[in-house]
């Protein structure tokens, strides 16, 4: 029960409108316009609507989404009705969702509209029900350069290109569709999409370009507004995500073994406690076996790997185009070099190093988020000591195991076993819960 003496405000109506104005709105929409004291919306939207508005009614032009908020805010304690104009479905990547964050829920009532997507579904005829949105209607994000990390604009969407069979793309009048196409293209993806672009969805102008080629689509523009779809020709691959075997990887020849082995990278993958959305560090990744297994094991997560030999970080590169992944930077230099440039890690893995290994693990533990894991592999006494005397004068919790495998070799008609190198592992926790 609403108390008399302090009347609830009204709720700001938040209307979805799309490009035919008026047309698109129902009785409720439009009652609401007629009935607004203020009505806050971008300089076209305003302006296709001027005749459905009180001429007392108070025009505000959005200037950031914190002054929306605002503007609502006022108009609430002033017992004045509110209303403000989102681009179709507002709660779909749209303004609805930061207002009720802003105000709470019971502030504001959304209407919404059909959304530009299942307009734009609806004209190319592509079943919407399974597909992945992304928004790139942000900032100019820039061309995308492979291993680029997720500071960069078109990161989500490079990442949910790996995984979905359908995608649309609310793109911007800096990200648009043929720069998506050379995201595309940069990616080994090219073959794996076609492409539709609808544009001015319901104005005069619009225009429906389906069924391109990546390559296509690069080389045009296209008018704004726009809608991105994308279907896939091919099935999404289900690769293997853990326990690679050493054969899956491109190693340097003559000399080989710049890999960590199976077995090793088995135990190390496992001591470092990943999840879903980790931030990984590979230094000394050699081949990239271990940061590219993590990268797979981190859908929603990012793996940075250094390397200081030229020739293995071209395989490296070769290894992680073969998997196909785009949440792996791959950097050419010596460690500790490029770190602090870096996120921090949630864990970190360190496969070789240059002879700083001291320097090397306090600073891994210092960056290491709370509850974080350093693993270790080591092959010689001298760095097995230099690590657990760095540790134990940082004072860490740390343990040692010694991993030895033996693999069946065949011998005439039968079968021996053969040693592997023994390889020390060893880990320390950074202290505190994630």
């Amino acid at each position: 029960m609403t108390d008399s003496a302090n009347p609830r405000p009204p709720r700001c109506r938040i209307v979805g409108v799309l490009d035919d104005g008026a047309a698109s709105l129902g009785t409720a929409a439009l009652r609401s316009l007629a009935e607004a004291d203020v009505v806050i919306g971008a300089r076209r939207t305003l302006a296709l609507l001027e005749a459905e508005l009180s001429p007392e009614a108070q025009r505000h032009e959005i200037a950031g989404l914190g002054a929306v908020a605002e503007t609502v805010r006022a108009a609430q304690a002033a017992g004045r009705r509110s209303v403000v104009l989102a681009t179709g479905d507002p709660l779909c990547h749209g303004i609805a969702g930061y207002l009720a964050m802003q105000l709470c829920l019971d502030a504001i009532e959304v209407l919404p509209n059909l959304s530009t997507i299942q307009l734009a579904c609806a004209r190319v005829g592509l079943v919407s029900q399974e597909l992945k949105i992304v928004s790139i209607h942000a900032k100019d994000a820039g061309e995308w350069a492979v291993g680029a990390d997720p500071r960069h604009g078109l990161y989500a969407l490079a990442q949910a290109l790996r995984c979905h069979e359908r995608l649309a793309v609310l793109t911007s009048p800096a990200n648009t569709p043929d720069r998506v196409a050379r995201l595309l293209l940069a990616e080994g993806l090219a073959d794996d999409f076609q492409l539709a672009v609808a544009e001015r969805l319901l104005q005069p102008g619009e225009r429906i370009v389906a069924g391109l080629s990546a390559a296509e689509a690069a080389a045009q523009r296209f008018a704004d507004p726009n809608v991105l779809l994308l279907w896939r020709s091919a099935a999404v691959a289900r690769p293997v995500r853990f326990g690679l075997p050493d054969a899956s990887y491109e190693q340097r020849h003559p000399d080989k073994g710049l890999i960590t082995k199976h077995e090793v990278r088995a135990v190390s993958l496992a001591r470092l406690q990943l999840r879903e959305d980790s931030v990984v560090w590979d230094i000394g990744a050699g081949s990239g076996a271990v940061g590219l297994e993590a990268a797979r094991l981190c859908p929603a997560g990012h793996v940075y790997a250094i390397e200081k030999n030229a020739d293995d970080i071209a395989i490296a590169a070769r290894n992680r185009t073969a998997m196909g992944l785009s949440n792996h930077t791959l950097a050419h230099g010596k460690a500790p070099e490029l770190l602090d440039g870096w996120a921090d890690p949630d864990a970190v893995f360190i496969g070789g190093s240059g002879g700083e290994l001291a320097e090397l693990v306090a600073q891994c533990l210092r960056r290491l988020r709370p509850g974080g894991q350093l693993v270790m592999n080591f092959v010689t006494l001298e760095n097995l000591a230099a690590a657990t005397a760095a540790l134990q004068q940082l004072g860490a919790a740390w343990d040692v195991v010694m991993l030895q495998a033996s693999r069946s070799k065949p011998i005439l008609h039968m079968h021996r076993l053969a040693a592997e190198n023994p390889v020390w592992i060893v880990c320390a926790a950074k202290e505190g819960a994630r």
